[in-house]
């Protein structure tokens, strides 16, 4: 018997299993900070309105849901207050969640979900003349776009409050990039992130338990109730936590592929159609670009050797898929600011930012203002980079391709489980994460490789199983007969 079909976001989606999901069980683009397990409830004493009305309330409106109706606007902020003061308790909360991934959710509800989820806890704001941006991505394998984007948006007078989180799978998070830097300080009040706005431009900075509140505790749920790859819980998860950074503005880089949440760009688009939407309902100008997501972005897998790229990139260097997609996605939004009148004029003031050096020195100012010393965010940002200040990995072992020929594909999820290995990822939230290990490539797609030539390297600390470096072997995909070509864009849709 097919699947039931309902209006998500106003698109026609399959409520089951439709979404293809990655091996771990996380929300695209959600680095989260949480454990991923019910959270305890507060200390008891507050007080909780009668057990027999709540409970026969809330029993109504799962009914309601379970059988495919439709919530008000009311019932939903009933049920976000209780999933917040706890009142509502797991069962009731997994119950709920289960019913909105089977019989799915109106365009309407997810807004309404989305704006009571924002109103959970503190909703930013910032002063009236600035104008407020912000990037999503929904995730891919050595993305490092968000480091060179803030600040080359910082400098073209945008201001970008990024609220990003830790990884949860196969490689860090945002956070865990910045950590490679020594200093490097993801907590900060509203008054730090204002005063460090006020002088950089931009900052990156981790969700405090005061935002949000409902998404930290239905999302600790989603992880154990399967219910992670529901499309309007995905939508309503991001928007939620953006719109309480209180951003005007915002890009979304919605990624499918073989190394990608969403594995096709039919499914890209259903989310990009439905986030969009459901921007509109909150009054958010938003803007989404599905991007192709198969090989790793740049040649670098890993924490600090990400970094590295993201400031060549900032120096008006780096690999050319990076760029693009720094200057695509920060075009978008220097045109919705009203600095360009198209997306090619935006597109250049991004690449004048990256190529003048004031990309650059807004970075700067932004890692010194989160608590990286002058010295060494001189020797990271200076005219003679020193990477040395970041960590590094005592080995370095060289992968030689077996034949010759030209790199056709790359497995961006197999390398992304190589690095997990290796420590630069976290298989549970407690996990530690070494910064100095991943994977560099020396060959990307289109180009030749001889035989026994070094294809990538491998940074570690402890010795390699023949397996692991089997594993990382296999992703190498070459055409003996094939002719040299130039990367094919990364750019595949724009919907707004």
């Amino acid at each position: 018997m097919p699947p039931n079909k309902d209006k998500v976001g106003g698109v026609s989606v399959s409520n089951g299993t439709d979404i293809t999901t990655n091996n771990n069980n996380t929300e695209p683009g959600i680095e989260q900070e949480v454990t991923p397990t019910l959270d305890t409830p507060p200390e008891e004493g507050k007080p909780k309105e009668a057990a027999g009305t709540k409970e026969m309330m809330v029993g109504d409106l799962l009914e309601v849901k379970l059988s495919g109706g439709k919530w008000t606007e009311e019932e939903i902020e009933f049920l976000v207050e209780k999933i917040t003061d706890y009142s509502l308790d797991d069962v009731q909360l997994g119950t709920m969640l289960a019913a909105v991934k089977v019989r799915g959710m109106e365009r309407e509800e997810v807004v309404a979900l989305t704006r009571c989820m924002r109103d959970s806890g503190q909703v930013l704001s910032w002063p009236a003349e600035w104008r407020m941006m912000d990037k999503h991505s929904t995730g891919g394998v050595g993305d490092k776009v968000s480091l060179p984007l803030a600040p080359a948006l910082a400098a073209l007078g945008l201001h970008v409050p990024m609220i990003s989180g830790r990884g949860l799978g196969h490689t860090g998070g945002t956070l865990d990039k910045l950590e490679s830097i020594p200093g490097y300080r993801v907590p900060l009040t509203q008054q730090e992130m204002a005063a460090a706005l006020r002088e950089a431009g931009c900052c990156i900075v981790g969700q405090t338990a005061d935002i949000t509140p409902a998404d930290r505790r239905m999302y600790a749920a989603r992880d154990v109730t399967s219910t992670v790859n529901s499309l309007p819980l995905i939508v309503s998860s991001i928007l939620s936590k953006k719109a309480a950074a209180g951003v005007d503005t915002l890009v979304l880089d919605i990624k499918f592929g073989r190394s990608a949440f969403m594995q096709t760009l039919d499914e890209a688009r259903e989310l990009a159609e439905a986030m969009v939407g459901v921007s509109a309902g909150l009054g958010l100008t938003t803007v989404a670009l599905a991007t192709e997501m198969s090989s790793p972005i740049g040649r670098s897998v890993g924490n600090a050797l990400e970094v590295i790229e993201a400031l060549e990139c900032l120096r008006g260097a780096g690999p050319a898929d990076l760029r693009e997609l720094v200057v695509h996605l920060g075009g978008e939004l220097v045109v919705a600011a009203g600095l360009a009148v198209d997306a090619e004029g935006g597109r250049r003031a991004v690449e004048r930012a990256l190529d003048d050096g004031s990309a650059l020195a807004a970075f700067r100012k932004m890692i010194q203002m989160q608590g990286v010393s002058a010295e060494l965010a001189t020797a990271l940002c200076g005219p003679n980079p020193d990477y040395s200040v970041l960590p590094r990995a005592a080995h370095t072992t060289p992968l030689h391709a077996r034949t010759a020929g030209v790199v056709s594909s790359i497995d961006g999820m197999a390398l992304a489980y190589v690095s997990l290995s290796l420590g630069a990822g976290r298989k549970r939230s407690s996990d530690p994460i070494n910064h100095a290990v991943g994977v560099m490539l020396k060959k990307c797609v289109g180009e030749r490789v001889g035989v026994g030539e070094a294809w990538a390297e491998l940074h570690h600390d402890k010795p390699l199983s023949k397996a692991l470096v089997s594993q990382a072997q296999n992703a190498l995909v070459l055409d003996e007969n094939g002719e040299v070509f130039p990367a094919p864009s990364r750019i595949a849709a724009r919907f707004s």
